[in-house]
């Protein structure tokens, strides 16, 4: 029997599988020949397998190095699973006592254990390293090997340590592995584990089955995220978002909307996290809410989406979070909600660290945010920042490339970069050289005088997005490099060069538009924002009825958002009605009844499965805020020392007290208003939106004309809700 049948028959008897996925087998062969092996393969790839054939197949026990809890045991699980032996594979870390470190121990001491799964911290602990010197070992596997590099997306400092401790306990074979590696990062592992002559197996990075989608992030984020889930019902999936608190927070949201959700991060304790993850991987809850920090040891073959409630810190991260989905080769939509904002929270957190740190930290972010907002084909941005070159013009499977944008020739524009590139001799990165374009006069470029070049200002025909749009288009296709060793500093390529000799078409696509997310207004006076228009324009003509017979205008009844919220989720009482955003009891009791009536009717005629409720766990400590608000006016509080008392800006109080008035609730701020406005401008003002046809600010700011503050205006519109409709 040949070597090459050997081993598939092998793999055969010990996992089941009649063949090899990629080149899992020249791996394989080239661990068993004792060579040091780096290996670069996608979530799903099978890399696992890479140092668990070779570990049964060889004298001596096999260490594995792994970060996370989680994942050694689920892969101890799995190897007993194909084991009749349940010593075959062991793990030590911090969760065992000390009655199962000797059961490990006695085991490995026997010959039965041919792997044995440590983290790093165990590994350095004097009393592991003075009982692995004793044993007969295989060879080092180091998995999630990124750890290492501080370009990497989670960094450990730990796993700096790991080759002086190999070296300690005694020098074997190295493997190591990691499913996240830009071309600076796989070089960095290398370097740190002593291993630059390694043979490396690079597979593709491409995954065809997953969909990639980005989202502009706006304040009914929840509620979009609900609805997926729920059209999607009986699949699982994960949802990551930044902080531990949302994590909690969300999952309560989902549980209260009728989803089997369940929480997982870091700050758990151990067993309820384990407990989480194995009532997901044995379907018992359908969604995990997780944080972005903490890489899930989730080996689920079948998880159907990954949702980015918030958008991660790095590009690695993003890619090796959406590899959780659809690793059975079936589906997998990758959505993930972006708002500049998010990015911005992000390098805040950064301050304090090391100024190296927080220069890699923000190439990072901004390499996520080029990824967010670019108008190209997502599967060729991710595989260029992973040294991969997609060729496809179109892979009709993100949202980009099923929805694409109109291309515009480019040719001029790439000239003015590519010059302004040389003249600055390749020093600069591409926010400093978009500044020098724009004419932006910064103080960096005021100190090098490069504002008193004959190139500073050239570009500024065009905005800050389109050169932005250039130079990371420019990237992709091979005109100029990014210098990573130096943060970022653009380079110009041979092919770039030979562009400046002889310049050639060049067409780019402008990138994505996302406002920021408080600046972006649910969709008024279009039924677009609501998932039945043919109800929502029922509404407004309802609204419309009503505004004549009441002799009040229609955004006192219902605002639009609360229509386009009925619309979505078609409230048939009372009770249901009191959800909807800018509905409390008041208004529900004073106009709700023939709203209901008719969503009711609708839902009747037309079979219309309706959503539960959406019910926001969170909103009774908002609710606390707005009662205590309610009783400081009563008691006549001066509406600024409400504010200062709280912590809260003006425009902030006003906020939360506009929310109570379009709830419906009555409240009387005439105190406060005749001490601090001219009479005849609150009469005015009142006149004003007795006639308007519309409540908008903006409008009425227009309209009324400069002698009236924006903050007048909005007092008065309070008093005018309160009166009117409450």
């Amino acid at each position: 029997m040949t070597k090459k049948d050997n081993l598939t028959e092998k793999l055969k008897i010990h996992f089941g599988f009649d063949t090899f996925k990629g080149n899992q087998k020249a791996i394989i062969e080239n661990v068993l020949a004792g060579n040091d092996t780096f290996v670069l393969m996608p979530t799903g790839g099978g890399k696992s397998l890479c140092y668990q054939l070779p570990a049964l197949l060889s004298e001596g026990t096999a260490i594995v190095v792994s970060p996370l809890i989680a994942l050694m045991k689920n892969q101890v699980d799995a190897m007993r699973n194909f084991s009749e032996e349940d010593g075959i594979a062991h793990f030590m870390n911090s969760s065992l006592n000390k009655a199962a470190i000797d059961q490990v121990k006695e085991d490995i001491l026997s010959g039965r254990t041919k792997l044995l799964y440590v983290a790093p911290e165990s590994l350095t602990k004097e009393e592991n390293v003075d009982f692995l010197r004793q044993i007969k070992i295989s060879f080092y596997a180091i998995d999630e090997a990124h750890c290492i590099s501080e370009w990497g997306h989670d960094f450990r400092p730990e796993y700096r340590r790991i080759r002086p401790i190999i070296t300690e306990i005694g020098k074997r074979p190295l493997i190591a592995l990691t499913a996240t590696a830009t071309p600076k990062v796989q070089h960095d592992i290398q370097k740190n584990l002593g291993m630059i002559d390694a043979t490396v197996f690079k597979s593709s990075f491409n995954r065809s089955n997953l969909y990639y989608e980005i989202r502009q992030k706006g304040p009914n984020i929840d509620r979009e995220i609900i609805k997926y889930i729920k059209a999607n019902d009986g699949k699982s999936g994960i949802v990551y978002c930044l902080s531990r608190k949302r994590v909690e927070e969300f999952a309560d949201i989902l549980k209260a909307n009728g989803i089997k959700a369940l929480s997982y991060h870091a700050g758990m304790d151990s067993q309820q996290r384990t407990a989480n993850q194995d009532a997901f991987l044995m379907e018992e809850a359908d969604v995990i809410v997780a944080t972005i920090a903490f890489g899930m040891g989730i080996d689920k073959p079948d998880v159907r989406y990954v949702i980015h409630y918030d958008i991660p810190k790095s590009l690695e991260g993003y890619y090796q979070e959406t590899g959780r989905s659809g690793r059975d080769g079936g589906e997998g939509q990758c959505i993930a909600f972006y708002t500049y904002k998010d990015l911005q929270k992000l390098e805040k957190f950064m301050q304090g660290k090391p100024v190296a740190e927080q220069e890699i930290g923000k190439q990072l972010l901004l390499e996520t945010a080029a990824y967010a907002e670019t108008s190209v084909c997502r599967r060729k941005v991710l595989l260029h920042y992973f040294g991969e070159e997609y060729t496809e013009d179109n892979c009709a499977n993100c949202d980009n490339c099923l929805n694409p944008k109109k291309q515009v020739e480019a040719k001029d524009l790439l000239s003015a970069v590519l010059e302004v590139i040389s003249t600055l001799k390749e020093k600069y990165k591409a926010e400093y050289v978009v500044n020098i374009l724009t004419g932006n006069e910064t103080s960096e470029i005021q100190s090098y005088k490069h504002n008193e070049l004959e190139i500073f200002g050239s570009g500024q025909d065009e905005d800050e997005k389109t050169w932005s749009a250039v130079i990371r288009q420019a990237l992709i296709a091979g005109y100029l490099t990014k210098d990573i060793e130096n943060y970022g500093l653009l380079k110009i390529s041979e092919k770039g060069r030979r562009f400046i000799e002889e310049p050639e078409s060049f067409k780019i696509t402008k990138d994505n538009e996302f406002e920021d997310e408080d600046e972006e207004a649910p969709v008024r006076g279009s039924s677009t924002g609501a998932v039945d228009p043919i109800l929502y324009s029922m509404m407004k003509d309802l609204r419309k009825k009503l505004s004549k017979r009441l002799e009040v205008p229609p955004f006192v009844i219902f605002q639009d958002p609360s229509l386009e919220a009925m619309a979505t989720t078609y409230p048939v009482t009372l009770d249901e009605l009191q959800n909807i955003p800018g509905v409390g009891a008041g208004k529900a009791k004073r106009y709700g009844q023939e709203f209901v009536t008719l969503i009711r009717k609708h839902v009747d005629e037309n079979e219309i499965e309706r959503p539960e409720d959406l019910r926001v766990r969170t909103v009774a400590n908002k609710s606390r805020l707005k009662v205590w608000i309610v009783q400081s006016i009563d008691r006549k509080v001066a509406l600024d020392d409400i504010a200062l008392t709280k912590g809260l800006e003006f425009t902030e109080l006003l906020d939360e007290i506009e929310v109570i008035v379009y709830s419906g609730t009555r409240i009387n701020i005439d105190y406060f208003l005749n001490d601090v406005m001219d009479e005849d401008h609150i009469e005015d003002i009142y006149e004003y939106f007795k006639d308007s046809e519309t409540d908008d600010l903006k409008e009425a700011i227009d309209e009324l004309g400069s002698d009236y503050t924006e903050e007048e205006i909005r007092l008065v519109r309070i008093k005018f809700l309160s009166e009117m409709a409450n």
